[in-house]
């Protein structure tokens, strides 16, 4: 069967968002258009293929097992046309998108996605800032910075703010991977060794202090606290010292065997992840792009 002539960018574009997003009023809010635009849209295009692309659950659409199908091509033919477009015109001056960027995505994530990002829109420079929490929130309030990869900002940092969730991330305790007490209940572990702990302006400290309130540890006195990868390595390579850290930060360092993950036993160590930017900003370049590439790699990372 060949695609109908009638199917345009604009369905495949709203068909690629609404798949991410799974809500019509989400994607229509970041498209400037109303709900029931967008509603015909989607069945203008599942009319012209034949065939449902999605399903309600709950509140949610999901992809059918077409829609997933279609998808899949969908996406790698539009980059195609974008890494098209940009092909054109080579030596032309490209725009500048400004990225912060925690440590939690720094490592892993984040890089495919510059990296993809790249093959698509060579022009497109990623300016990339990282540092804590309170700081690129505060970056992306004087629109120093265009978006926000990393914890979700709590509910007092959030007006005027709108975040796009990925993924739910742990927090995890880690240690060198040999290290000779990690069999050791963690109770009498946090007792005997330096604790390394996120900073109290980082945005996980808050559940950790909790965690450790559960050990009556909530006067637990830290011998360093960063969320900093090579200073938190270095230490925990040269000393018996352990960390409470985004799993995301030491992923590769667990995954080499440099670092160990030590049970906490809890539940609640975890926290979401994603993209966080302002409402009714300023239209950027490529901004587009670069959410949808962050939401697909996380998709398949998770």
């Amino acid at each position: 069967m060949i695609m109908h002539p009638a199917v345009k960018l604009r369905h495949i574009r709203a068909f690629l968002d609404i798949a991410v997003e799974g809500s019509l009023s989400a994607v229509a809010r970041r498209q400037g258009i109303t709900q029931p635009a967008l509603s015909r849209t989607l069945a203008e295009l599942e009319t012209l293929l034949a065939t449902p692309l999605f399903r309600r659950e709950k509140r949610r659409l999901v992809l059918t097992e077409q829609g997933a199908l279609f998808r899949r091509h969908a996406s790698i033919g539009l980059q195609a046309f974008e890494a098209g477009a940009a092909a054109l015109h080579p030596g032309a001056p490209g725009s500048t998108i400004r990225v912060g960027v925690l440590p939690t995505a720094a490592t892993r994530l984040f890089p495919r996605v510059a990296l993809r990002f790249r093959e698509i829109a060579p022009e497109t420079v990623l300016a990339i800032e990282t540092g804590p929490h309170s700081y690129l929130v505060g970056l992306l309030r004087e629109g120093a910075i265009d978006l926000m990869l990393g914890r979700m900002p709590v509910a007092s940092e959030m007006a005027g703010l709108v975040f796009a969730h990925l993924y739910e991330e742990e927090i995890t305790l880690v240690a060198r991977g040999d290290h000779p007490l990690r069999e050791e209940p963690v109770a009498q572990l946090l007792s005997r060794v330096p604790v390394l702990l996120p900073p109290a302006t980082a945005i996980i400290r808050r559940a950790v202090d909790d965690y450790l309130l559960t050990f009556n540890l909530a006067g637990l006195q830290p011998a360093f606290e960063t969320v900093a990868l090579p200073v938190g390595r270095a230490i925990l390579l040269g000393s018996d010292a352990v960390w409470f850290i985004s799993r995301g930060v030491v992923a590769d360092d667990l995954d080499r065997g440099d670092l160990c993950e030590i049970s906490t036993g809890a539940r609640f160590l975890s926290g979401a992840v994603g993209l966080t930017k302002r409402q009714g900003g300023p239209a950027v370049a490529g901004l587009d792009l670069l959410e949808r590439l962050t939401k697909e790699s996380a998709d398949r990372q998770g």
